[in-house]
């Protein structure tokens, strides 16, 4: 009966404060959601202009990465992360299957949510964005050079890798934290025995600064709780991390209701140079795990795919001044940390409040061991002698906080569905804006580094009704456009993105398009099938497997002709394309083909696999418009049957 009140009595504030806010936007005179007046023309970009930043936002369901112009909301491009994409044949080809390989087999899909630019210095530096996996623990890198997906490695010991893909400011660790806790090693056992069973992992990756390339460090092996998500520290908090957490009950069934029970639950606070250190000095314990590493080489243009058997963990009882927990009430989501690395926000979805806890308090209440008891050994600070202050009553259902470079922060609220711009330090509430509808996340581009470009804010929407035209019941996703570079924020636009948008991270477009990839060098293409040139075209049978090495270039394929091919065989294109000139892509598609078209970009190779079923003559083309003679770029390749004593043949120009 009690729990019901509780949940009745929080409905009735979400109400009032509901109905405040809307009171408030009527008062505002800038009309509907606080829109500028000149809004069209703030967003809009001149053909032939570029826009002003790269904003890269999470597909969500799709598993992909999306990239969008600001101001004008246009999208440039979805990056292939995680699901197969026909539109280039990324997790069709040959070469990109590999990338999406794990324990549990080959895995086409997941639900991504957090991407982050890499830094130097704690600031942005345009080399590469990671993003999670959700679903099929995983991280990605996304090379910034190419737009193109890089590495991927799997997280051992992990269920929903959700506080993740946040990075150090010097890009030293990208984390991967665990949303479910789980037996460690995975086991049989009954899902009743969970509290005190089970285990959360807090995974972080070493990056290496010359290739980018990622390697679990350790893992931190923490209590049963759900780990939420994460931030570290920067400037004088760099070497730390926090992770919000919530169910401190260690409930496992009806977690709306039971784990929804205490008062506080915790923020983590991990000192990573701690732990760095004692690995560094052997410590930790490596245990059986098996994970996969995928690793596409710029080189040989094909990915490889490696499982690994162990993974070093690290028990936090083993690390005294390790890991902290610092209460947070009620149920924190989102866990940020403001640009001079002072502050620490926790959102907590049930609290009335903002909390935003000291780092400078924090470090003096472990100092002088102000403790409010402790959890699995774990030491409590008291909660008074870390808070920084409280921003009191903003709204209802607060879920991400991002900064400007002018110390202000902008705090999404979910229920009541606005964003609220309060002072960072007095804790004074100076603007809000409402959204539609229910908001999620917000970005500001470098809002969660040491130099934030507080010229935009951008609202990341759950929910959208009656925005757009109708679709039927599933209904597009979308972000609005706030200019917050005034005194009071000012809605510029809206516009539809795809999957289910979670976090986004944005760069200013000169740090990365003067260093944008335009060709892939000939010279360079190590591919073991490549054709560099006509001479190295040829076909191949190795039993009931076909090679074909074909190189392609306006407007025509060599060889363009092929006979011989039986039914039965399994044939392999491994078509390289010989342009040198920038933004010159072939496609490649046969008919009978049950995984996709190639697009294969200038001076790389790529392989389409065809397992003929029918004899007949079967044409392919160009998927990809590329000259006024794209429709003559065409062949075709002669099935016979399967008993068929005819020789392979090929040819380009002959009768």
């Amino acid at each position: 009966m009690k729990k019901s009140i509780n949940i009745l009595f929080f409905l009735a504030i979400a109400a009032g404060l509901v109905g405040c806010n809307n009171g408030n936007d009527r008062k505002s005179g800038k009309g509907q959601g606080g829109l500028a007046t000149n809004a069209a023309e703030r967003v809009y970009v001149a053909p032939g202009e570029h826009d002003e930043y790269y904003a890269f936002m999470s597909g969500g369901f799709s598993g992909q990465l999306s990239v969008y112009g600001l101001p004008s909301g246009r999208m440039l491009k979805v990056l292939p992360v995680f699901s197969q994409n026909p539109e280039n044949g990324y997790g069709y080809s040959e070469e990109t299957k590999p990338m999406l390989n794990t324990s549990y087999g080959f895995v086409p899909w997941d639900d991504s949510h957090h991407p982050d630019i890499s830094q130097t210095n704690g600031e942005l530096d345009g080399r590469w964005i990671f993003i999670n996996g959700n679903n099929t623990p995983r991280i990605a890198r996304i090379d910034l050079k190419n737009f193109a997906t890089e590495e991927i490695i799997e997280i051992p010991n992990s269920a929903g890798n959700h506080s993740s893909s946040f990075i150090t400011e010097n890009t030293e660790y990208v984390v991967a934290g665990t949303r479910f806790s789980v037996p460690i090693p995975q086991k049989d056992m009954p899902i009743n025995e969970y509290k005190g069973n089970f285990k959360g992992s807090l995974t972080f990756i070493s990056v290496d600064q010359e290739t980018g390339r990622m390697g679990i460090k350790f893992q931190l092996i923490m209590p049963g709780f759900n780990y939420d998500l994460s931030h570290p520290g920067r400037d004088k908090s760099h070497g730390w991390f926090f992770f919000t957490t919530y169910n401190t009950e260690e409930a496992h069934s009806l977690l709306e209701v039971n784990a929804s029970q205490n008062d506080k639950d915790f923020i983590a606070a991990i000192n990573w140079k701690v732990i760095e250190e004692y690995v560094n000095n052997g410590g930790g314990k490596m245990v059986p795990a098996n994970y996969a590493h995928n690793v596409m080489d710029e080189n040989t243009h094909m990915a490889t795919s490696t499982m690994l058997k162990e993974v070093l963990t690290v028990n936090p009882l083993d690390v005294p001044g390790a890991v902290y927990f610092l209460p947070t009430p009620k149920s924190p989501h989102g866990c940020d940390v403001d640009p001079t690395g002072e502050y620490i926000i926790g959102n907590g979805k049930l609290s009335a409040d903002l909390t935003v806890h000291s780092f400078t308090k924090m470090l003096d209440a472990i100092k002088n061991k102000k403790f409010d008891g402790e959890a699995y050994g774990i030491p409590i600070l008291n909660f008074e002698d870390i808070l920084a202050g409280v921003v009191k009553q903003p709204g209802l259902g607060p879920l991400h906080t991002e900064f400007d470079e002018k110390g202000n922060a902008y705090t999404t609220f979910f229920i009541s569905s606005e964003v609220v711009k309060w002072k960072v330090g007095t804790w004074e509430v100076l603007d809000r804006q409402p959204v539609f509808y229910s908001v999620g996340h917000g970005m500001i581009p470098g809002g969660n580094s040491r130099k934030p470009f507080g010229k935009y804010f951008v609202a990341l929407n759950k929910i959208t009704k009656d925005r757009y035209l109708p679709t039927g019941p599933e209904l597009t996703q979308s972000a609005q456009l706030f200019d917050i570079s005034g005194d009071k924020m000012e809605l510029l636009l809206d516009f539809p993105t795809i999957g289910e948008p979670h976090y986004a991270a944005a760069i200013p477009a000169e740090l990365i398009k003067n260093n944008s990839r335009k060709i892939y060098k000939l010279a360079e293409n190590k591919h073991p099938y490549a054709a560099h040139s006509d001479g190295d075209t040829k076909v191949v049978r190795d039993g009931k497997e076909v090679h074909v090495y074909m190189n392609m270039i306006r407007s025509h394929f060599n060889p363009d002709n092929i006979e011989g091919v039986k039914v039965g065989d399994k044939v392999f294109f491994h078509i390289t394309n010989l342009e040198q000139d920038f933004d010159v892509p072939h496609g490649f598609a046969v008919i009978g083909a049950n995984n996709a078209e190639l697009l294969i970009v200038p001076g790389k190779t790529e392989t389409l696999v065809w397992e003929p079923k029918q004899v007949g003559v079967w044409p392919f083309y160009c998927t990809d418009f590329c000259s006024a003679l794209h429709q003559e770029m065409q062949g075709y390749v002669r099935v016979s049957p399967a008993d068929s004593d005819i020789e392979l043949s090929w040819s380009l120009g002959e009768d």
